[in-house]
């Protein structure tokens, strides 16, 4: 149990981790709850549900105690009941079989499709754990397709949507190069590569404040013990399934968006910082005319914030954006 201090009070927060059974057999995927310690009422707009990108999971990005505090905490010292989840192949889910070969022994494992049923089937655990008919969901880059997807296709269990990040078509290059020849199984992603892709499109001048001393390293550190096989390597590395660069080629260069917009009847947020270099602006501001049914919607552009805006000095204005958002189903 930890104390949080919400800029008015100290609240004790506690912290559960499970074990969802997948759709299908011999997958588990790990779930993890941050709520007050005193919360015993739930509703559905205090329930809020992460899931995270292509390369890293959940856990170490929306709940590492940067400075004390996590972007979980922050949310649930606001008395909200908070859950997250590591899809398969990351963090602390079921790794699939075809991670236990080489690389290019496999076809690219994990693609959205299957995210999508990860997530439907942790989303339907909060919702029967709570008995709350809805929830709300916040999606970070490929988490943003995940989780739109989810909502296109199941409107009556999302309260509210916020896409961080949010992927779209896509007509620059993507950041994710996965080498020449076949697109294989999983990716090695090391850490030097990982730290000059997060600084790509900051100012010279403004790179050496984005980031708090020590952050990167305890963010890598947590990261890359998450993958206790891949730290073996020679360089260390960590292993992230491919599916997500296969649908990039088959989606989303192709012109051929992997969901309809138009299907989203839910309250969106979309967020996007300034120096994101891998979901591009244009991404945001051509798919926000497109929630056509969305009774509220709003785009948000925050200044001096990378794709990994929750990890550096400015991310408490995201964290306060997304946070005026969902208090407003509260009001």
């Amino acid at each position: 149990m930890a104390a949080i201090d919400d800029g008015a009070k100290a609240l004790n927060i506690v912290m559960e981790e499970t074990m969802v059974p997948a759709a299908d057999a011999g997958i588990s995927i790990y779930v993890r709850n941050k709520r007050p310690a005193e919360m015993t009422e739930f509703r559905p707009e205090r329930t809020v549900l992460f899931v995270h990108g292509s390369s890293y999971p959940a856990h170490t990005s929306f709940d590492l105690p940067l400075g004390g505090m996590s972007w979980m905490d922050f949310i649930a010292a606001r008395g909200y009941d908070v859950y997250l989840l590591d899809l398969r192949g990351y963090g602390k889910s079921t790794r699939p079989r075809e991670m236990d070969e080489k690389p290019e022994a496999n076809a690219p494992i994990v693609r959205t499709d299957t995210a999508v049923k990860d997530v439907a089937a942790v989303a339907d655990f909060i919702r029967k754990r709570r008995n709350i008919a809805k929830l709300n969901l916040i999606g970070w880059s490929w988490g943003t397709t995940q989780m739109a997807a989810y909502t296109a296709q199941n409107p009556d269990k999302v309260a509210r949507l916020v896409l961080y990040a949010p992927q779209w078509i896509r007509t620059t290059p993507s950041p994710i190069q996965a080498g020449p020849g076949p697109l294989a199984a999983y990716r090695l992603v090391f850490r030097d590569k990982a730290r000059e892709r997060w600084y790509t499109g900051v100012p010279e001048s403004k790179q050496a404040a984005l980031i708090p001393a020590g952050w990167f390293e305890q963010w890598a550190d947590a990261t890359g013990a998450t993958d206790p096989p891949g730290g073996k390597l020679t360089p260390p590395a960590l292993r992230a399934p491919n599916g997500t660069l296969a649908d990039t080629a088959d989606y989303w260069l192709s012109g051929k968006p992997y969901y309809d917009p138009s299907k989203i009847a839910v309250p969106t947020l979309l967020v996007h910082g300034e120096w994101d270099h891998d979901t591009p602006a244009y991404m945001a501001q051509t798919l926000f005319p497109l929630l056509v049914n969305s009774p509220e919607k709003r785009y948000v552009q925050l200044a001096e914030g990378t794709h990994h805006m929750m990890m550096e000095n400015t991310r408490l204005k995201l964290f306060e954006v997304v946070q005026a958002f969902l208090d407003e189903a509260r009001a």
